[in-house]
């Protein structure tokens, strides 16, 4: 049973939104990469989202060019997964592969194409 949640955000209006997603809604998800396209008609019909991140089930970040199926430890002094604590220093973090597998728990997406009906509540008057 593949359970996530799914971080949905509208770019033109900036706003945002969290969808719990589980079982048969999840399989156009797994086994793309970073950047990929997504059609999203088991969340809502006519959407089509781009993976932007995501995390695994202790909450490492999905890393763009990063290879294979499990976490790595690598040397990097920017990028996601970083803060920067001193100019020009390196650390060697641990990140996941750019690859959603059965680990990952947070899928963060972006609204390339949106569908008829709206993803977002209506804001109470």
């Amino acid at each position: 049973m593949t359970e996530f949640k799914l971080n949905i955000s509208d770019p033109k209006t900036g706003r945002t939104t969290q969808k719990d997603v589980k079982d048969d809604a999840t399989l156009p998800f797994m086994q793309k990469k970073l950047g990929d396209k997504v059609e999203g008609s088991a969340i809502a019909p006519g959407y089509v989202f781009e993976i932007t991140g995501g995390s695994d089930y202790c909450g490492f970040p999905l890393r763009k060019g990063i290879q294979g199926l499990r976490r790595k430890a690598i040397v990097c002094n920017k990028g996601v997964g970083f803060r920067q604590i001193e100019k020009s220093k390196t650390i060697r973090k641990n990140v996941c592969p750019e690859v959603v597998t059965e680990t990952t728990k947070q899928i963060n997406v972006k609204i390339v194409t949106a569908g008829s009906e709206s993803l977002f509540p209506e804001k109470a008057a």
